[in-house]
């Protein structure tokens, strides 16, 4: 599993061609307490740098982006239940989709876990 970072704040995690998405710990807590998270229904094709999914939280809310192009290929309906998991699990049970790679070679445009966390310590 290799792990990706976008400077908008998600990460994505890539096994076998299957990619997972979510924001990082930085991007939850500068939203704060997360009440609602919508993300894309299975079978989505979403663009690299577009809209993908909407989270919202006591402060504000936010577009989440596809940090690369695909398709959904299951979406955590855990969110609907208990969007807090994006709070208590960023990158874990918090995750927002799923998606099949369209190009692969997207992922060479994103960073590495070193690069985000320089890019984090320097906002």
């Amino acid at each position: 599993m290799t792990l990706y970072f976008t400077r908008e704040h998600e990460w994505i995690s890539v096994e076998d061609g299957v990619a997972t998405v979510g924001i990082t710990d930085y991007a939850q807590a500068q939203l704060g307490d997360i009440v609602f998270v919508e993300v894309p229904p299975a079978g989505t094709a979403v663009e690299k740098g577009k809209e993908a999914a909407v989270v919202e939280s006591v402060k504000a809310a936010s577009d989440v982006y596809a940090p690369v192009s695909g398709t959904v290929a299951e979406a955590n309906g855990a969110l609907e239940a208990d969007p807090s998991l994006v709070n208590t699990a960023p990158e874990g049970e918090g995750w927002f989709f799923r998606l099949t790679l369209a190009d692969p070679a997207e992922l060479d445009g994103l960073l590495d876990e070193a690069a985000y966390k320089a890019f984090v310590a320097g906002l």
